[in-house]
């Protein structure tokens, strides 16, 4: 037993792809390795057994324990019922005698045959003893299958050079092409192959830095070491990002200021995803394109040169970034100078976008939205600010009317940033590019900021809209794609959700209930459908609030509250969302109350009695009241019913339900004497009219019979 490494070289991979890629190639064999019985997986995947490497050019993987044979094992085989196998006797079938030819036994092997029962039958069983598999069997089984289960973005196929049949006609399909695998079991070489490659014992390092080429691995556990020393590589993705990170921090103390470089994870895991051994600079830029917009600056240095912008200590961009290099020349004078040169023309152009797009209004680029087409079936963006505009006015006038006004001019200039060049280079600065040059046209700033935020959440944990109108806004933008997408059978299916209906539901979501807002689903779903001309199905109302509530469902079972309480406050589909955490509380309050089973089973209980009938007048004629239990259960409903409806009214859920527990005795006590389908009429009849009403009293928080077990 000792440790193994396997190493696969090729030409550079793909940067935002490395990290899945290293990780999936590392389980995968030793998954497979397990599956051979070549190590012990019971105790699961961790660094202690299995470390992933992954750099630039190379996937690797160190597993901690590796047999050389795995160990051989019992095997019982069920071969075919008695029946079957054995005469009337005990003699072998022709069939029992075909199928122990094919486990590779003969006649011989009958006597030895155990027979157990199987299900109602009794059948034949064949013991044997499995060889277990060599490590080179084994590891080309684990290689070949991690191989084709890596999670590539996209396949290349390329010739092989050597050692095929048809050098320069015989081809692979991989990631990148592959240039050298490695393979050490210990210090001793594996003989396996992949991708018409065979395994020894050297590998590549740094393509200018490497002490020596190849790099020759002594032993499975030196191979990080060795490369780091004799290759120049940090092969170790995690330990990589760790000194950018350490890196990024020191030079960003060296700058002073009290500057940090911009966090972006996203950013550092695509940077170590394209560097070997990280080297970090300081650079600048010149200060006058510090009055473009910092977000244009930033998105440019990010996106286009992978550079990591440094924000002093109130945020605000400065002239400074800092370079990741893949090399550490003596002088990086060069080196700083030359990423200067490249950087200058980017921030030029974002510059010369931002002085051209400010050379018109956003008001004068309305009419150009009609130019531009949205959906096929749903028109322009002219079209649709029309809409937006339209469902943007009725909520404010249900808020507060004095928001009209800046609700409109809102919804009017927001989608005009798109006309704009910046906007064309960066599609991500929509609305805050809106932002801007609404400010640089003297709107005010609730509009401007509006026109920014109408946008959000643009994703699971952004900030909301951070005034009324923006919120406003935000909610008619995001219900009129949910409509009109549902209008027209644009539905997300599986994981699949192009136009983001489902974060659009959340957001919708998310501002109801965090923003407190007093508005029904029901009315602003309904209410966005006449903007639509007839464009939309008439069914689209009751799809998209099924919908709403299921996004609403997922969402609450992520912050911790059980299903059973979730469906017990969503059965109702309370229109204000607002209320739900409300109601979800109480029904969690009153869940542990001592004489909440019994309820939630009665509840259950008088659900299924009405269910089975036509519906009934909660009234109650106390004339036709005779059993005392009947009796004494009506006066409870009277006396505590009023008491509930009152704390309901009021808002104060939690108490409404707490009142309800006092029904218990005379609940239970109704149900062990009294006959509900009495054989009288009018009897059964003014008793499922008592429980009509105990129903209605018992669930306007919540559907309490779906808290019964």
């Amino acid at each position: 037993m000792k440790n193994l490494l396997v190493e696969l070289f090729v030409e550079e991979l793909p940067p935002k792809a490395l990290r899945n890629l290293g990780n999936a190639f590392a389980s995968q064999v030793w998954m497979r390795l397990g599956d051979h019985g070549l190590v012990d997986t019971s105790m699961g995947l961790n660094d202690s057994v299995c470390v992933a490497f992954a750099s630039p050019r190379r996937l690797a993987v160190w597993v901690k324990d590796v047999f050389d044979r795995a160990p051989d094992k019992a095997v019982s085989q069920k071969l075919m019922p008695v029946s079957v196998g054995l005469d009337a006797a005990g003699q072998a079938t022709p069939a029992l005698i075909k199928r122990l030819a094919a486990l590779g036994a003969d006649a011989s092997a009958v006597p030895g045959l155990k027979r157990a029962p199987d299900g109602k039958a009794e059948a034949l069983f064949y013991e044997s003893i499995a060889i277990g598999a060599t490590l080179a069997a084994g590891l080309q089984k684990a290689l070949e299958d991690a191989i084709a289960k890596l999670p590539i973005p996209k396949v290349m196929s390329y010739q092989l050079e050597s050692g095929c049949e048809l050098p320069g006609w015989s081809s692979v399909s991989f990631v990148r092409p592959a240039h050298g695998l490695l393979a050490l079991h210990g210090a001793d070489v594996v003989a396996v192959e992949a991708l018409g490659l065979k395994a020894g014992n050297s590998t590549h390092g740094h393509r200018f830095e490497a002490q020596v080429d190849p790099v020759v691995v002594p032993h499975a556990d030196s191979y990080a070491a060795t490369l780091q020393k004799d290759g120049a590589v940090i092969a170790n993705f995690a330990e990589r990002r760790a000194e950018i990170v350490r890196q990024l921090a020191a030079a960003a103390v060296q700058v002073g200021g009290d500057c940090k470089p911009i966090e972006d994870d996203a950013l550092l895991d695509e940077v170590t995803a394209l560097v070997e051994r990280p080297n970090v600079l300081v650079c600048a830029f010149e200060k006058e394109f510090l009055d473009v917009p910092q977000e244009c600056l930033i998105l440019t240095m990010k996106a286009n040169q992978k550079y990591f912008p440094l924000l002093d200590g109130a945020g605000k961009l400065t002239h400074k970034f800092l370079v990741v290099s893949n090399i550490t020349p003596a002088d990086a004078s060069l080196v700083i100078g030359g990423n200067e040169r490249v950087v200058r023309p980017r921030l030029a152009d974002a510059k010369f976008f931002f002085d051209q797009d400010r050379k018109k209004t956003l008001a004068s680029r309305v009419k150009g939205l009609d130019k531009m087409v949205y959906h096929n079936q749903l028109g322009t963006q002219f079209d649709r600010m029309t809409r937006v505009r339209k469902v943007a006015e009725a909520i404010a006038n249900r808020l507060s009317p004095v928001l009209v006004a800046d609700v409109l001019r809102s919804a009017e200039l927001a989608k005009t940033d798109l006309l704009t060049d910046m906007v064309g280079e960066f599609p991500e600065l929509q609305g805050i590019m809106g932002r801007y040059y609404a400010l640089e046209d003297k709107c005010p700033e609730r509009v401007a900021f509006a026109i920014e935020d109408h946008y959000k959440p643009r994703f699971a944990g952004d900030v909301l809209p951070r005034n009324e109108v923006g919120i406003v806004l935000a909610l008619a933008d995001k219900l009129e794609t949910l409509v009109g997408m549902f209008g027209i059978g644009n539905l997300p299916t599986g994981d699949k959700d192009p136009f983001a209906l489902r974060r659009h539901a959340l957001g919708v979501i998310r501002m109801l209930i965090e923003k407190n807002l007093p508005l029904e689903l029901r009315d602003l779903i309904a209410g966005a459908v006449p903007s639509f001309m007839g464009r939309v199905k008439e069914d689209v109302v009751e799809k998209l609030i099924d919908f709403v509530y299921d996004r609403l469902a997922g969402s609450l079972r992520e912050q911790g509250y059980s299903a059973q309480e979730v469906e017990a406050v969503l059965a109702l589909k309370p229109q204000r969302l607002a209320e739900v955490p409300k109601r979800l509380d109480a029904v969690r309050t009153f869940a542990a109350l001592p004489e909440a089973p019994a309820l939630a089973a009665a509840n259950k209980r008088i659900s299924n009695i009405l269910k089975k009938t036509d519906a009934v007048d909660p009234h109650v004629s106390e004339v036709l009241l005779k059993e005392p239990a009947e009796i004494a259960l009506h006066k409870a409903l009277k006396d505590i019913g009023p008491k509930a409806n009152a704390l309901f009214d009021a808002g104060d859920y939690t108490a409404s339900l707490q009142s309800l527990a006092a029904l218990r005795g005379p609940v239970d006590a109704f149900f062990e004497v009294v006959m509900v389908n009495a054989e009288q009429m009018n009897l059964r009849i003014n008793r499922l009219g008592l429980l009509t009403a105990l129903h209605a009293a018992m669930n306007r928080v919540a559907d309490l019979s779906k808290l019964a077990a």
